[in-house]
């Protein structure tokens, strides 16, 4: 009987007794700047692990400023179906101002025989964070369109959904819907889809298809270009 009491009056004290040894353990934090358990010649081969130890990264960041496409000036050819003719496609897609997500676009597309002409400028302005797979951006600029049967300018207002399927511009899918000179007599809805895709570090191969749509006609574009990222 004076064991078992004796047991129980050691048991309260052997767990006081671990509990006071290893609390200085718990209590210890992590270590700040842990050694990395790598030979030395992996992180030599590697200029984005020594990037990483010299200065961690900020993933949130990097998700919400650092873009998952790039800049893209580009030059081609365009089959304009309806007219069965060729023609020239000239332009530059997402200039960045900035670290935000406003950007400028341009492009001019004409051609050879000069029947059919459109041409204009617009500000995009992205709204989910640039890093993301999938982004959304209002359009607002103007633009001119014209050829043989309508001719007509002003603002062009719309929306872009941009998909990069890769980051750094490798690959990636984008359709805009717009409307120059919105509620006008002339009106034209514009319905743009464009995939492209790289073949070097700096430039891409991409295909647009354009279809134009008015109160008389509608009207259709086809293109291949070559796209310089800088």
């Amino acid at each position: 009987m004076i064991n078992s009491q004796l047991t129980i009056i050691k048991s309260p004290l052997l767990v006081l007794s671990l509990i006071v040894n290893l609390s200085p353990v718990w209590a210890n934090d992590p270590p700040t700047d842990p050694s990395l358990d790598l030979d030395p010649e992996i992180i030599k081969e590697s200029p984005v692990l020594q990037r990483w130890l010299e200065k961690p990264p900020n993933v949130l960041k990097d998700i919400r400023h650092d873009p998952s496409f790039r800049t893209r000036f580009r030059i081609g050819y365009s089959q304009f179906t309806s007219e069965d003719v060729g023609g020239l496609n000239l332009g530059v897609e997402d200039i960045f101002i900035g670290r935000t997500g406003l950007t400028l676009s341009g492009n001019y597309q004409t051609s050879f025989d000069e029947v059919w002409e459109s041409g204009g400028a617009d500000l995009q302005y992205y709204i989910l964070p640039l890093g993301y797979y999938v982004n959304v951006a209002p359009v607002v600029g103007y633009r001119y369109v014209e050829n043989h049967d309508y001719s007509t300018d002003g603002v062009n207002l719309g929306l872009k959904i941009m998909l990069p399927l890769s980051r750094n511009g490798a690959a990636d899918l984008s359709i805009t819907q717009s409307f120059v000179s919105p509620g006008g007599y002339n009106e034209v809805g514009r319905t743009v889809f464009t995939a492209g895709y790289a073949v070097t570090s700096d430039f891409r191969v991409s295909a647009d298809f354009e279809q134009q749509n008015t109160r008389e006609d509608k009207e259709s574009r086809f293109g291949i270009v070559l796209e310089w990222m800088p």
